[in-house]
């Protein structure tokens, strides 16, 4: 018998990997949603959404690009992996991404494509829309100018294509070096740690998904993920999942007790000396 069997789980319930199956509704996240989403629909060009790593962004970015329906949206999602990226490299991409399939090696010529492509996209009645994932990656001054000037790429009653940006909170800081882009963000919002009753009703919604229909985790084992993990949804994860392979290496009773989660924490190196910051009322 596994881990999985032992807790009567039909999946891992808590795996770090951003699916969409495990998209836990509530009420900042979802207002994050509602708000890029209006962005999107109103076409009002750019939009961020910033948080600590480990806060849902990722997951939120795909649970949005999900949910956009393909004949409503030409919707794509870039990943930036490093710093280098440049501005010839990000045109390119998004002129692929919108089916481009032989982009000019020329950027004046490559930018006279992508305007065409829009302007059919358009004429579908259709929006084109960009979601950068790690986008605080993109550190050099010509690609956030060039991103601008995409901005620029309009009708006269609208603009055609929409950026959502979403990254570490030192993308406002990249943001900032183009004063021009920055006012050109329409819309912002901010994902906060999860205060400790939205915590428990994470975890719950976790194990029930997972197919858990006991008790896992005693009341004290969540007040100790909650110390551990100052909140933070990835976090969280990460002391749960290990709890709960733990509690089944110990063969422990359930639900599990906050010893069991103290001993994972040790494990993981995580401090509890620093005070916890409740989300609660907080975006």
């Amino acid at each position: 018998m596994d881990h999985l069997s032992y807790y009567g789980f039909k999946e891992e319930p808590f795996s770090i990997m951003p699916l969409t199956n495990f998209y836990y509704h509530n009420e900042q996240h979802d207002q994050a949603k509602l708000r890029l989403k209006r962005s999107i629909d109103q076409m009002l060009g750019l939009a961020v959404l910033v948080g600590e790593m480990g806060t849902g962004k990722t997951l939120l970015a795909r649970h949005l690009l999900e949910s956009l329906p393909e004949s409503e949206y030409d919707v794509s999602l870039l990943v930036v992996l490093h710093s280098d990226v440049t501005s010839q490299w990000l045109i390119r991409r998004i002129a692929m991404q919108f089916g481009i399939e032989d982009p000019h090696a020329d950027k004046v010529q490559l930018i006279s494509q992508l305007y065409k492509r829009l302007i059919d996209i358009s004429e579908q009645n259709r929006r084109a829309v960009i979601l950068i994932d790690e986008a605080h990656m993109l550190k050099q001054t010509e690609t956030l100018e060039e991103i601008r000037g995409l901005l620029n790429l309009e009708l006269p009653n609208s603009k055609l294509l929409s950026f959502v940006m979403f990254g570490m909170p030192e993308l406002d800081y990249q943001l900032s070096k183009d004063a021009a882009l920055k006012h050109r963000i329409a819309v912002r919002y901010e994902l906060k740690n999860l205060s400790f009753d939205l915590l428990c009703d994470y975890i719950s919604f976790r194990l029930t998904h997972a197919g858990s229909t006991d008790t896992i985790f005693s009341q004290h084992a969540l007040e100790k993920i909650f110390e551990l993990s100052k909140g933070n949804p990835r976090l969280v994860n990460v002391l749960c999942d290990n709890t709960l392979f733990e509690g089944y290496i110990r063969k422990s009773r359930q639900p599990l007790s906050a010893d069991i989660v103290q001993s994972v924490g040790d494990d993981l190196a995580l401090s509890s000396s620093t005070e916890s910051t409740p989300a609660t009322d907080r975006r």
